[in-house]
């Protein structure tokens, strides 16, 4: 048992100075004073200096690797669990991207279970850039249906020179048999959709939205910051559906892509509802660059870090509110993906918490009541380092 006295709470939204119990993995009271009960063990740490925020979510990592747009020897490594510690994060949801070739969704699902093991949560997304797209149980509805580990499809690509470029039918088609198997196996059941920079980028979701029953919730397009005129259409889909910004490329193509922070800024001045919007890193995926004639000039890739980068940025350098941030990396993740006791300081929800110092470093992490990092100092390290 762990008491947190006197903390500054941020569940996101700021509910003032708490004290915080937290046993078996849960948040299991939270009040303004909490009295030390004799006969317990329970371990008191003063926080009033300290901010406590929820364990961030990152909703699309390549945890397994990921890359090989210029051959072999540009596949990415896999994931570390620093990488995730080093940005405060205690969830994440891994894909493949690109390659559904030599990849495997086998692969990512046993990196997920891994994750697991190590103390934090991951789930991950069933297929890759290619539809029909790559499963384990041969349809994409039965893996979300029958593996816990698997909440959704993706990332699927479209308005990309390396989409499959399936037909609005089969994009239609593969949204239904997700949604199902989220239904029947309590999830999501939610399609991520890697957003290309062709012409027009959003027009197959709203063409697949109109010919059929499927809502705008039924579909999470990432990448919704790589230029300025897809942006400038997710400011419209946006009022919508959701729309995911991609943290990790910046500042790699700073030429071309706009900044996370930035843009939740122009999001809500432009009347995106918060609640539409999520931040994602891309981590451990292959940042390309092609030239007109769709030749790979480099080649970089991201960490999950760069989310949490973006968080204070947005605070300090845009001036937004931590609370008006937060939820893009934690509640609205949850609330969207359906990740319950996830993304949310409350009586009840997972122990997955974050500390941080006035100067907005990591000061403590802790993944089900667990502590991960402490005092400033990584304790506990991959299982292979």
């Amino acid at each position: 048992m762990i008491l947190f006295k006197g903390c500054r709470v941020y569940a996101p939204e700021f509910i003032g100075k708490k004290d915080v119990l937290v046993a078996g993995g849960k948040i299991v009271a939270l009040a303004a004073e909490i009295q030390s009960q004799a006969g317990y063990d329970i371990e008191i740490l003063d926080a009033g200096s300290l901010r406590m925020l929820p364990g961030l979510i990152d909703s699309h990592v390549h945890i397994a690797g990921a890359g090989g747009e210029g051959g072999p020897a540009t596949r990415t490594p896999e994931m570390s669990l620093r990488d995730m510690l080093e940005g405060g994060i205690t969830t994440v949801i891994g894909c493949l991207g690109t390659d559904g070739l030599t990849r495997s969704v086998a692969s990512v699902l046993m990196k997920a279970k891994g994750l697991r093991q190590e103390g934090v949560s991951a789930w991950i997304y069933t297929g890759a850039y290619q539809v029909p797209p790559p499963t384990i149980l041969g349809d994409a509805g039965k893996d979300i249906a029958m593996f816990e580990e698997i909440i959704g499809v993706g990332e699927i690509a479209i308005a990309d020179h390396r989409s499959s470029n399936p037909t609005l039918d089969e994009l239609i088609r593969l949204a239904k048999l997700a949604r199902v198997g989220g239904m029947i196996g309590a999830k999501a059941g939610i399609v991520n959709i890697h957003l290309g920079d062709a012409p027009e980028p959003f027009a197959m979701l709203y063409a697949a939205i109109e010919k059929s029953e499927l809502q705008f919730s039924q579909f999470l397009p990432t990448h919704c910051n790589r230029n300025r005129v897809v942006f400038e259409a997710a400011k419209i889909y946006g009022k919508k559906g959701y729309i995911d910004l991609t943290a990790s490329s910046y500042p790699y193509y700073s030429d071309e892509e706009i900044k996370v922070s930035r843009c939740l800024k122009e999001l809500l001045n432009a009347g995106v509802p918060l609640e539409h919007i999520t931040f994602s890193s891309d981590g451990c995926g292959s940042l390309p660059t092609f030239d007109k004639e769709g030749n790979l000039l480099k080649l970089v890739s991201g960490k999950p870090k760069a989310i949490f980068i973006e968080l204070i940025d947005a605070v300090r350098q845009e001036k937004l509110p931590l609370e008006k941030v937060l939820p893009a990396v934690t509640a609205n993740v949850a609330r969207i993906l359906k990740l319950n006791n996830k993304g949310r300081i409350g009586i009840g929800m997972d122990a997955d918490l974050l500390l941080l110092d006035e100067k907005d470093q990591i000061t403590h992490l802790l993944a089900h009541g667990r502590w991960l990092i402490r005092n400033n100092e990584i304790i506990h390290p991959d299982s292979f380092v």
